[in-house]
């Protein structure tokens, strides 16, 4: 496939116009100035139109869609007992399989092209996010609230068996990450073992981290004042790639140990501001050089998967917060959204738009009102564009969405589908 006569935003986050742009097994073969001699295939005019990475969502519970706008206007633990909680113990294979491949269709008509997910039934998840194209880091949520050994656990069976069947599937597009829930869920037996394991077998880490200030203070009344970042470095949790999810609460000697461990947060604004756990301290993380990505956490706290959304109040957040305008650029919001994400799920070819990279890319329709004037791109996309700009959606260099169309997804069966599973739910509760 060949992209012609396309803005770009290259590797560097800067516009170049009137390009073309070369796919050629998976990859992007080629970015110039002039039409290149080598026949790649269908052509795609680009006139008015932007090409750029596409996004990395770092931390999601994609089958909760089947819970978008069920639990609205609670605290935490009333939402999470009272709504969230009662929904799961009747949740099934068929519906986690309709709830992904729902949020497959919604994150890639809005560029989402690769996402890490921890959650149960992931068998079935591989099966709808495999049929769909689309890429996912894909990890058994682990929880133990007894005394029992690691290795008796159910959910550590499924995730070893995870891992063992699907890790680096679909040409790579599935990975298979170890995630511990959290420190709240688990024991000092069960993060010691899952830390040996994970390192054992060279896996990536994805867990939840100082969400809420209670989960925090909590943490350290139990652990003789350690955060859940420390508790979780003097165990080994973190000695492997580790994606920690939100990091709202988190200390200064923490950053220290997430910039030593080489952590990845995952910032995830949205839900954090709508559930009032508070804001991410995202411009300090980044003064300290720690990777920060950004996650959309489920639809159920969100309640979308509109990246352009997240990336906004990404980087509008903290300067509220910390009462600073300069904070969180335009250009780092863009490296958090593609880059960054990339590296965290271990996507090292992924996340730029340059030679011999992953052609995972989305085009955008920059002719529409909210685009114009154009003083800098970057700060457009950011702050001016929505979902609704996104015309396309490549990962691999196949065109999984365009104008509309899924070449992967039966829409209309999708919907149906995840909307009679959930009226299942709702008639057994």
């Amino acid at each position: 496939m060949i992209f012609t006569n396309i803005s770009i935003l290259d590797e560097n986050m800067q516009l170049q116009e009137n390009m073309y742009v070369g796919i050629k097994n998976e990859k992007i073969d080629y970015i110039g100035k002039e039409m290149p001699f080598i026949d790649y295939g269908e052509s795609y005019n680009g006139k008015g139109k932007l090409l750029m990475s596409g996004f990395y969502n770092t931390h999601a519970h994609s089958p909760m869609t089947l819970l978008r706008g069920y639990g609205e206007n609670l605290a935490l633990q009333a939402w999470l007992n009272d709504r969230i909680f009662p929904f799961e113990a009747k949740l099934d294979g068929n519906a986690v399989y309709w709830g992904t491949m729902l949020a497959m269709a919604e994150s890639l008509r809005f560029g989402i092209v690769s996402t890490t997910d921890m959650y149960y039934f992931c068998e079935d998840m591989v099966k709808a996010i495999e049929q769909t194209g689309a890429k996912d880091n894909v990890g058994r949520g682990v929880t133990n609230f007894t005394d029992s050994d690691l290795y008796d656990l159910e959910s550590f069976s499924e995730m070893k068996a995870l891992f063992g069947n699907y890790h680096n599937a679909a040409g790579g597009k599935i990975k298979v990450d170890m995630s511990l829930h959290a420190e709240y869920t688990s024991n000092l037996k069960t993060v010691q073992q899952m830390a040996a394991y994970t390192k054992a077998i060279g896996a990536n880490m994805h867990v939840h981290v100082s969400e809420t200030k209670l989960e925090h203070e909590e943490c350290k009344a139990r652990h003789n004042g350690m955060t859940p970042i420390q508790y979780f470095n003097s165990l080994g949790l973190l000695d492997t790639k580790t994606t920690a999810a939100h990091c709202v609460w988190v200390e200064p000697e923490d950053m220290d140990i997430m910039k030593e461990k080489g952590v990845t947060v995952a910032s995830n604004p949205i839900s954090n501001l709508k559930l009032s756990s508070g804001v991410c301290n995202v411009p300090e993380l980044l003064r300290r050089g720690i990777n920060v990505a950004i996650g959309t956490d489920s639809v159920s706290s969100n309640n979308s998967l509109n990246f352009i959304e997240e990336m906004k109040v990404f980087a509008i957040a903290s300067k509220e917060k910390y009462q600073d305008p300069t904070a969180v650029t335009p250009m780092e919001t863009l490296y958090a959204a593609t880059r960054a994400g990339a590296l965290s799920q271990g996507r090292d070819d992924c996340g730029k738009l340059a030679v011999g990279y992953k052609a995972d890319l989305i085009v955008l329709d920059i002719m529409r009102p909210n685009f114009a004037p154009v003083h800098n791109m970057a700060n457009n996309i950011v702050y001016s564009a929505c979902g609704g700009d996104i015309s396309m959606t490549v990962v691999d260099g196949k065109v999984l969405y365009k104008d509309g169309v899924y070449t992967t997804i039966d829409i209309e069966k999708t919907i149906f589908e995840t909307n009679k599973a959930t009226k299942k739910i709702l008639s057994q509760l």
